[in-house]
C-alpha cells in the first residue's frame, strides 16, 4: 500500500461506457491513489462525471484527438510526473472483472518480479472466451481455460505474453526502459509496438492468468485461412483497415518483427487474392503497407 498506482484511461465521446468502467476501477478492494482521464473529445459530460469521482482526480480534455496511442503516452507521463509507482492502463469500452483486479496483478507482479503484468482479456459478453486470440507457442487459443499449461490450473502468470493497454499494469521502471506509446500510429498497433519495446527492453512482463479485464469482442476481424490452420486481419470498417494497414507496415519493418514479414506477405496474399479473389483488396493493403514502412503517418 506504500507504492502510488495511478490510473491512466483513454476516451472518446463514450460517456455512458466509461461511467461503467470508472465504476470499477474506482471500487478496487486496493484502491487507486489517481486517476487520470484523457479525454480526446474535449466533452463537458465526461469533465464533470470525472469531476464527481470520490478519488483523487486529473481530467485532461484534449480539443485534438490524439487517439488511443497519444492519449495513453500523454495520461501515463501525467502519472509519472504525479509520483505514479505503478501505472494501470483502461480504455473506456472495457473494465476490470471485478473489485479484487488490481490487488491481484499488483500482488503476482510484486512476486514474480515482474515490470509489466496484464490481464487476460475476455469478452465482456462471455468472461470464458478472449476477446481477441492469443497464441501460445503454436496453437491459437480462445478460451480463458485453454491459457493454462495443464488440466490443474495452477499457474499464474503466463511469461513473455501480453495484451496492451487493457488492464495493464507498468511499473514507473518499465516506462523509462520501454517509454510511451507512439503518437504517429494513432490507433491500431500501438500496443503491439509497445510490446516489442518490451521484448527487446528484457524487462519481465506477461499475462495474469488468474484475474481479467473485460472487453468487447475484437475476434470478427480475424478471418480464418487454409482452413483455419492461420488467421489474417480484416476489419470491416474502412478506417481501421486504413490504420490496422498502414501501421502494419511501420510495424514490421522494426527492428525484432521484420523476420515477420515473409508470413505477412504469404498470409494477406493468399487471403486477397485467393480466398476473397479481390485484387483491389491487395493493391489497397500494399499500398497502405508502404505507407507506414516510408513512415508516411498522414490521417485519411
Amino acid at each position: 500500500m506504500t507504492e502510488r498506482v495511478v490510473a491512466v484511461v483513454v476516451t472518446h465521446r463514450r460517456v455512458e461506457l466509461l461511467r461503467q468502467s470508472l465504476a470499477v476501477l474506482t471500487g478496487q478492494s486496493r484502491p487507486i491513489d489517481h486517476l487520470v482521464v484523457v479525454d480526446n473529445g474535449d466533452e463537458t459530460d465526461v469533465a464533470d462525471l470525472v469531476s464527481r469521482l470520490d478519488v483523487p482526480t486529473t481530467y485532461i480534455g484534449s480539443a485534438h484527438n490524439l487517439g488511443g496511442a497519444g492519449g495513453f503516452a500523454l495520461g501515463m507521463l501525467h502519472a509519472l510526473a504525479l509520483g505514479a509507482d505503478w501505472v494501470w492502463c483502461a480504455d473506456d469500452d472495457g473494465r476490470p472483472e471485478g473489485p479484487e483486479v488490481l490487488a491481484t496483478l499488483l500482488r503476482c507482479a510484486t512476486e514474480g518480479g515482474y515490470d509489466e503484468l496484464s490481464p487476460v482479456v475476455c469478452n465482456i459478453d462471455d468472461p470464458d472466451t478472449l476477446a481477441f486470440p492469443l497464441r501460445r507457442g503454436v496453437v491459437w487459443r480462445r478460451k480463458r481455460s485453454e491459457l493454462f499449461a495443464g488440466p490443474e490450473e495452477t499457474e499464474e502468470v503466463l511469461d513473455g505474453i501480453a495484451s496492451l493497454m487493457n488492464g495493464a499494469l507498468f511499473s514507473a521502471r518499465a516506462i523509462d526502459a520501454v517509454g510511451v506509446p507512439d503518437l504517429r500510429l494513432f490507433v491500431r498497433g500501438d500496443e503491439v509496438e509497445m510490446h516489442r519495446r518490451l521484448v527487446r527492453s528484457g524487462m519481465r512482463f506477461g499475462t495474469c492468468l488468474i484475474t481479467a479485464y473485460l472487453h468487447p469482442d475484437g475476434t470478427a476481424e480475424f478471418r480464418p485461412i487454409l482452413g483455419g490452420r492461420m488467421h489474417t486481419q480484416y476489419p470491416d470498417d474502412a478506417t481501421k483497415r486504413f490504420f490496422t494497414y498502414r501501421n502494419r507496415g511501420y510495424l514490421l519493418h522494426q527492428p525484432g518483427l521484420r523476420k515477420l514479414i515473409p508470413q505477412e506477405y504469404a498470409r494477406f496474399g493468399w487471403y486477397f487474392l485467393v480466398q476473397r479473389r479481390d485484387i483491389a483488396g491487395f493493391r489497397e493493403w500494399v499500398r497502405l503497407r508502404g505507407q507506414g514502412r516510408r513512415e508516411h503517418f498522414t490521417r485519411p
